[in-house]
């Protein structure tokens, strides 16, 4: 990942007060530790959490079995529960995850292999703002895997200017 590009994050996330929590399926722990390269990563990411399984997702991040039973893993019903269990159990107030197919085979049914599911959840004023996408990145599993953390971190900027507005900020 490009160095500058997340510098651009980390001040952003600092000039705004973001603290971040992830949950990680797919990306297996790399935006969090992409997110804790730059010195004084406290300042910034709060916990973080890799639920790989259907099994810690529901107990690490108390994600709904019945969830995961009725749109699979890769889901973004899926994907904001986790973000909600992971900013449930912080002090953050921006859960970013993670699940998906990296590869090489497909593991969630007929999920194409690079489908990734993202939630963002937003906590302030009391208010939770809940955002969530698919995607599908080309390449390796862990080409996928540095796709999808990069797309993750890219897209905080938009979505947190956009709860800006939506608070009338």
């Amino acid at each position: 990942m490009n160095s500058q590009f997340l510098q651009e994050v980390v001040h952003y996330l600092k000039q705004h007060s973001l603290m971040v929590v992830t949950a990680e399926s797919c990306t297996a722990g790399l935006l969090s530790s992409t997110l804790a390269e730059p010195p004084g990563c406290g300042a910034w990411l709060e916990a973080a959490y890799v639920t790989y399984s259907a099994d810690a997702k529901i107990k690490a991040l108390e994600v709904d079995e019945e969830v995961i039973k009725r749109y699979g893993l890769t889901s973004e019903q899926v994907a904001r529960a986790m973000a909600h269990g992971a900013l449930k159990e912080s002090n953050a107030n921006l859960a970013i995850s993670t699940t998906g197919v990296a590869g090489p085979s497909a593991g969630d049914g007929d999920v194409p292999v690079g489908t990734v599911c993202f939630a963002w959840l937003f906590k302030g004023n009391g208010d939770l703002k809940y955002f969530s996408e698919t995607m599908h990145f080309s390449g390796d599993r862990n080409e996928v895997r540095r796709a999808a953390t990069e797309y993750a971190l890219q897209r905080i900027r938009h979505l947190h200017h956009t709860t800006l507005i939506r608070a009338g900020h």
